[in-house]
């Protein structure tokens, strides 16, 4: 677990590793890698507060693979570990 708490809605995401090989079997050198869209939930916000004071429940939990937009979140990196701090919004499907 990163030493890092998310607030609200947002949530901390690890980045997955990007593809080594295309599908054809030709290797890609680092600078030709694109940065994976996908990732592993690592911790969540409290939750949108809304205006009873409620908050709303999280649609992903920790541990699950999400799908997200090229320019989704934000990059930190915690202990030497880079993640993504992105809204819940800016996750766009979960991998089953």
């Amino acid at each position: 677990m990163a030493g890092i708490k998310p607030l609200g809605d947002r949530v901390l995401v690890k980045r997955l590793e990007a593809e080594e090989m295309t599908e054809g079997g030709i290797v890609l050198p680092d600078t030709a890698k694109e940065k994976p869209k996908k990732g592993e939930v690592i911790a969540l916000g409290e939750g949108r507060l809304l205006e009873s004071g409620e908050r709303t429940e999280f649609q992903v939990g920790e541990g699950d693979t999400v799908l997200f937009s090229s320019f989704a979140g934000t990059e930190v990196t915690v202990d030497g570990e880079e993640y993504l701090l992105m809204s819940e919004d800016d996750i766009l499907a979960v991998q089953q």
